[in-house]
């Protein structure tokens, strides 16, 4: 059995305790960083009082050994161990890995089930305070410039069909202000919400046209809302 479980996005009193009970008891845990999973695992123990299986053990897992170690994997859940897939914050396979492993699960017809939990993605739309009707999710922001340009020309041609249309997206805090500079060309009139910390001690959100966001400092993890 394949448990596709969310992790926290900052905070880890927002894990749940089916998340917990599963992580705990699965004989193996597929991770982006063992590292980083090694301490939630013990974390968890100490916050609920459970116990991991003697066997269990970490694999790692991430976008670049997705399909190295699709085989080992597979094997695994054909003979019946249970296996959990995680990444390192939020969601798996929501820009993180985990598409490959489960489109051949689909197809071998092993049973999979995902345990649900936050994203940053729809938490930051809540926190933009922007109507939240039609959301699109475009995933990481390109790096290049013209790719960035293709892709607010593309916002801007849903928009003319679905008009209410917001569009959330995650950006890295030294290429942000590059995107707001680029969007403040294309579309200057956009009201965006730069989330950033979400769940996090420093928690921050900051809401305006892209002129008025340019230029500004933004540390941590940043998610865009764009209206």
């Amino acid at each position: 059995m394949l448990y596709i479980v969310a992790t926290p996005i900052g905070n880890l009193e927002d894990l749940s305790l089916r998340q917990a009970k599963t992580l705990t008891s699965v004989d193996y845990i597929l991770a982006e960083d063992t590292r980083s999973t090694g301490l939630l695992i013990l974390k968890i123990k100490d916050l609920f009082g459970l116990a991991t299986k003697s066997s269990q053990r970490l694999i790692s897992y991430y976008k670049e050994k997705e399909f190295e170690k699709l085989p080992e994997v597979l094997d695994l859940l054909k003979e019946n161990k249970e296996v959990a897939l995680i990444s390192q914050s939020g969601l798996p396979l929501i820009s993180d890995p985990g598409f490959l492993l489960v489109n051949h699960v689909i197809k071998e017809k092993i049973p999979f089930t995902v345990i649900p939990g936050p994203t940053a993605s729809t938490t930051a739309v809540v926190l933009s305070g922007f109507n939240p009707g039609n959301m699109f999710f475009v995933g990481f922001i390109p790096k290049k410039n013209n790719e960035i340009i293709k892709l607010i020309r593309k916002m801007l041609e849903i928009k003319k069909i679905i008009p209410e249309t917001i569009f959330t997206a995650y950006d890295s805090p030294h290429r942000v202000n590059k995107t707001l500079e680029i969007l403040n060309e294309v579309n200057p009139t956009a009201d965006v919400a730069v989330a950033r910390e979400i769940t996090k001690k420093f928690e921050e959100v900051v809401r305006g046209k892209p002129s008025e966001l340019i230029n500004k400092s933004f540390r941590g993890e940043i998610t865009l809302v764009i209206k």
